[in-house]
């Protein structure tokens, strides 16, 4: 695994992990989180393509964006990393905040996405689930970090603590300004591209775990219902961190994932699976 830099149009520095060869499998984490986040599908995936994990703006080693950004700012950054990045149309695959960036770039950018995977994303919350998300978001507006509640909802408490340790840790270091402007995009963009998820026509998984009180299995299905060619896996037993919780299952999810080929314009759709 290889630690790399690239500078965009705007001189802004983004970092990322390069690690295999092959096809391009590119990865992009949540709020609060970096490129190490994905360090199982990272290690299984490298086996047979070359993975990009990239650092998420004002998170781990990448300068954030400037100003009061929404999600549409965060879909342009990706799109302009892959172009710099140079290695053709990517799978792309997002985790949480980074799931609803995956679905913007393959939505505004389609040219730029073979395949794109939705990980624990969230589509249309609940009037009540968006009020407290909206409270979240303020309260690192304002400066305020409570690594503790996070944690709570994101793991089990038969959870691994190592696993835990090492995501609070990860949470503890992030720049703050960065993880509030991006959590203030993420609790603003469940309903950005909701409409258009019938735009996606590339293969499409969207994966949850099954205890996911926000990403629910049902939001999971219903994105799943909407897509060309998009199905829904849901992983019983875990939560919002299923990536790190459950690695076989979701790296076996993404093996199959990078299987899939598009279909034709003229043939049906998959439908939602579970």
């Amino acid at each position: 695994m290889t630690s790399r830099t690239l500078r965009l149009s705007s001189n802004r520095l983004v970092h990322y992990l390069d690690s295999g060869s092959g096809e391009p499998v590119l990865l992009v984490h949540g709020v609060g989180m970096q490129a190490l986040a994905w360090h199982p599908q990272i290690e299984f995936l490298s086996n047979n393509y070359r993975v990009i994990a990239v650092d998420m703006p004002g998170h781990g080693a990448s300068e954030g964006l400037a100003g009061e950004v929404g999600l549409q700012d965060y879909v342009r950054w990706m799109a302009e990393c892959i172009e710099r990045l140079d290695v053709g149309p990517v799978s792309l695959a997002g985790h949480s905040m980074g799931a609803l960036v995956a679905v913007g770039t393959a939505i505004e950018r389609p040219e730029l996405v073979t395949r794109v995977a939705a990980v624990n994303g969230v589509h249309r919350r609940s009037p009540e689930a968006r009020a407290a998300v909206l409270r979240r978001a303020h309260q690192l507006q304002t400066g305020g970090l409570d690594v503790q509640a996070p944690l709570s909802r994101w793991f089990d408490p038969t959870d691994d603590p190592v696993v835990v340790d090492r995501v609070r840790g990860w949470l503890e270091s992030v720049d703050l300004a960065g993880y509030a402007a991006a959590y203030r995009a993420f609790a603003l963009g469940d309903e950005v591209y909701a409409d258009r998820w019938p735009e996606i026509a590339c293969p499409a998984l969207v994966l949850t775990g099954a205890q996911d009180p926000n990403s629910t299995a049902e939001m999971a299905v219903r994105m799943a219902s909407l897509g060309q060619q998009a199905y829904a896996v849901v992983i019983d037993g875990h939560k919002h961190m299923v990536n790190l919780t459950a690695p076989d299952a979701v790296n076996q999810a993404l093996s199959d994932w990078m299987q899939i080929t598009a279909l034709a314009p003229s043939e049906e759709s998959l439908g939602a699976s579970t």
